[in-house]
């Protein structure tokens, strides 16, 4: 998931990941270009973005010399709350800034059904769009929405979740390797914070069955903790750091918590000798945790993982039941993906600065898509204030009244 700074905050990360992960390219390292305003949006870089917006201001004479509608297709609001929550404002946000009128564009929530985000992608290439910025709510419908595109000539990004049908398609997101990879390396490091002696480990990957991403998250942590990157890790695997073995890993079917809840507490059951998990995102973790937390499991004994930084798994990083969440900060990744569909609206390849990668389908490393990664942030009790704190991602209020305010004192966060 994910190395340059590109928050507006100091921020004092852990563990991130070099470059060169195997299903992309991750940006180079560089700090955040300051923007001149040239109306060009010639010297764009994905380090250019920050949380002022003010760097869209040099993409106003591409937006001119383009015309037609972008289509913004959400997924759900189940999955996450982002998409309502950060997404469709930052989107609003990042057009506006960049010019755009409010009849320019579109976005819409398919709320967690296929046949209606397909007929919102319809309805919006019938309107005039020129550009889809497409959310897909499984692999399923993005295939289908590609292919329609493609049909009508009609220009797509994936947006943070890749999908590999059709032709003319972009990507723009965060390194999902690295993502993993992180998530794999704050495993670790907690394994020695926590004390966890002689490590048996299950894993509870995403959605793998409906989400590429997924595959790349798995490969990413894997490799970290396994040194094996690869989806699924056989059990009875071994760390090459010494004393971690696998006790199993397996998926929940359409990032389904309940279903992952129930998987790892069959696990647990069958091999109470389980001492630490690693999960794929916040949602999976806060699943393990009710369940440890009803076999009576107190407080930093066996370690969780997660990504997304949620408000629950922030609180439970700072109450020591997760180690840490992986935070994607989602301004970014909506300037970004704004950026891209502006030069495609106008007729124009986007520029190199901002194509930055490639990613690759995890199940046929023949297919390929140009891609604009992002670098995405470990996050745990140490930089939580440098971070999705300070980049108001979380609320203090939201939070400190759910673990309390000495807790929230204790991580410097007020």
């Amino acid at each position: 998931m994910r190395t340059g700074t590109r928050l507006m905050t100091a921020l004092a990360v852990t563990a991130i990941v070099a470059a060169g992960c195997s299903s992309s390219t991750t940006p180079a390292p560089s700090a955040p270009a300051a923007s001149s305003g040239g109306g060009s949006g010639g010297a764009l870089t994905v380090a250019s973005f920050d949380a002022s917006f003010s760097a869209m201001s040099q993409l106003t004479s591409v937006v001119k010399a383009g015309s037609g509608l972008v289509g913004v297709l959400m997924p759900d609001t189940t999955s996450s709350q982002r998409w309502v929550d950060f997404d469709a404002p930052y989107l609003t946000q990042a057009f506006t800034a960049a010019g755009y009128a409010t009849t320019d564009f579109k976005i819409d929530n398919a709320q967690g059904v296929d046949a209606t985000e397909l007929s919102q992608a319809q309805a919006d290439i019938t309107a005039g769009a020129k550009v889809l910025i497409m959310a897909p709510n499984t692999s399923t419908v993005g295939g289908q929405i590609q292919t329609y595109a493609a049909a009508h000539g009609v220009a797509l990004i994936s947006y943070d979740r890749a999908t590999f049908q059709g032709t003319k398609t972009y990507y723009v997101s965060f390194d999902n390797v690295q993502v993993g990879e992180l998530i794999g390396k704050g495993f670790l490091q907690c394994l020695t914070d926590w004390g966890v002696s002689s490590p048996k480990v299950f894993t509870v990957d995403g959605g793998q069955d409906t989400d590429p991403n997924a595959i790349d998250f798995a490969k990413g942590y894997n490799d970290a903790v396994w040194g094996q990157k690869v989806a699924q890790v056989a059990a009875g695997a071994t760390s090459p750091t010494g004393g971690a073995t696998l006790v199993g890993e397996q998926l929940a079917p359409g990032w389904d918590n309940a279903k992952g809840g129930t998987i790892f507490q069959q696990a647990f059951t069958a091999h109470p000798e389980i001492n630490a998990t690693i999960e794929a995102n916040d949602g999976l973790a806060g699943a393990v945790i009710t369940a440890l937390k009803s076999a009576g499991t107190p407080a930093k004994k066996i370690p969780t993982t997660g990504q997304d930084a949620t408000l629950q798994g922030m609180e439970y990083v700072l109450q020591n039941f997760q180690c840490g969440s992986v935070y994607k900060p989602i301004y970014l990744e909506a300037q970004d993906a704004v950026a891209v569909a502006t030069y495609l609206r106008a007729g124009q390849d986007p520029p190199a600065s901002l194509l930055n990668g490639t990613t690759t389908d995890p199940k046929n490393s023949a297919t390929t898509e140009p891609a604009s990664l992002l670098t995405p942030y470990w996050v745990n009790a140490a930089n939580m204030e440098s971070t999705v704190i300070k980049d108001k991602f979380i609320k203090v209020a939201d939070l400190c009244a759910a673990v309390g305010a000495s807790v929230c004192t204790a991580a410097g966060i007020q």
